[in-house]
């Protein structure tokens, strides 16, 4: 078992999302790394799970998870080790590894666990092998690791499991032409960041929407007076409606009271925070309303909240610094956003030159913290982050508190926005 005082003060966390076949949020997958392992075994690491489990008081899971459902990896260790009594078992599904052997015990213990209410999932399954026969009529979802099963012999995989009241979740899937193709097969649920990278289509058009906002954020880089900035926003009739929705967030930190028209919402907010908001606004449905359980969304305001919070830390009290640091993790999505490069957003939207260094060329210490950013999303990058962390100077712990406060964050401002929390099994 993996100690426990060495777990709670150097262990990354990273969040995983999955999709349903909306493609919107349903669930997450936590994974814990220590900071100096580097492809961890994955049974070391389940052991790792458990301590940290042991302090779900100071990790804050609900802050972690927003309401959404958990996946955990879980060996034998943490199966017949009484760690598991600390989940709450209606906001979690147990993924047994890959490497769990289906003894007579484990099945009895995982039994037991079914009984007392919790669910489970069969993790990178790439066969029907003896174990997973064992196990499958105790599990609810099957997860199929898409790099361990040849294309060609995926869809008899898949009708081999299908029809038998089991959910199927892709994992690893990296590219948009992977999820087509696992939705034609009936996958219910993706895992993967399929959806952050940038499909480049040339000749791409920005919507009519985006181009209000993009035009409204370099009113704001021109320092246009507020009129000016009015005008503009009220050329859109949606822009101007998300914009005193968002504005009325908890996260916003109003504290004037409602906020009902957008002079006011110009006034009392600021240019920096007017900002912020029509940033957030770029990732909405053109037209539509600002939907938190997007994931490209969810990941956006993440990075930015994340960079600006790092910023804050990096340089107390320049809290023009944390707001560029807010705008450079909000933006490194937008190609993925608009199919197109970055260099071609970047001829888009007027920015100051120190968030297009950290754009394009991850360069300055702008660059640096999106890079450990970035970095924190994978849970295989623990000597990269480690590193990148030591040149900017900030320890393992403190950026772990970063971490949680910036979901925290998130999960204020996808409060009223955000649907109620869907059972993934």
């Amino acid at each position: 078992m993996a100690n426990d005082a060495t777990i709670s003060d150097d262990f990354f966390l990273a969040r995983q999302p999955i999709l349903g076949r909306d493609q919107c949020l349903v669930a997450y997958e936590l994974l814990f790394r220590t900071a100096g392992s580097c492809e961890a075994n994955v049974t070391d690491q389940a052991s790792a799970t458990a301590a940290v489990i042991s302090h779900a008081s100071q990790l804050g899971m609900e802050v972690v998870l927003g309401g959404r459902l958990a996946f955990l990896n879980v060996d034998e260790v943490v199966l017949m080790s009484d760690f598991v009594r600390f989940l709450p078992h209606e906001g979690v599904i147990l993924e047994i590894l890959e490497t769990v052997k289906a003894t007579p015990e484990l099945i009895d213990r995982v039994a037991e666990l079914r009984e007392l209410g919790f669910k489970f999932a069969l993790d990178d399954v790439i066969a029907d092998s003896e174990d997973v026969s064992k196990l499958f009529d105790l599990a609810e979802v099957i997860k199929i690791d898409l790099k361990g099963v040849e294309r060609s012999k995926l869809p008899a995989l898949v009708r081999k499991f299908s029809g038998r009241k089991k959910k199927l979740l892709a994992e690893k899937v990296e590219t948009v032409e992977e999820f087509e193709a696992c939705l034609e097969l009936g996958f219910d649920y993706f895992q993967g960041f399929y959806f952050a990278r940038p499909t480049i289509m040339r000749g791409k058009r920005i919507a009519p929407t985006e181009l209000v906002i993009l035009r409204l954020l370099d009113l704001i880089n021109s320092d246009a007076s507020d009129s000016e900035i009015e005008m503009a926003v009220k050329r859109d009739a949606s822009v101007g409606l998300n914009l005193l929705r968002l504005v009325n967030t908890p996260a916003a930190g109003s504290t004037a009271g409602h906020i009902d028209s957008l002079g006011d919402a110009i006034n009392k907010l600021g240019r920096d925070r007017l900002q912020r908001w029509l940033q957030i606004l770029l990732y909405s449905k053109p037209g539509g309303k600002v939907e938190l359980n997007s994931p490209l969304l969810q990941m956006a305001t993440t990075r930015g909240k994340l960079m600006e919070l790092m910023a804050q830390h990096l340089r107390p009290g320049m809290r023009a610094y944390a707001d560029t640091g807010f705008t450079v993790g909000i933006m490194s999505l937008m190609d993925a956003l608009f199919s197109m490069s970055m260099e071609d957003v970047l001829e888009t939207v007027e920015v100051p030159e120190e968030v297009r260094v950290a754009l394009k060329e991850r360069a300055g210490e702008l660059g640096e913290m999106l890079r450990a950013v970035e970095l924190l999303e994978n849970p295989n990058e623990g000597p990269a982050l480690t590193k990148t962390l030591k040149i900017l100077g900030v320890s393992v712990r403190q950026v772990r508190e970063i971490e949680l406060r910036a979901f925290e964050w998130v999960n204020e401002l996808a409060h009223e926005t955000v649907a109620p929390k869907t059972q993934a099994a």
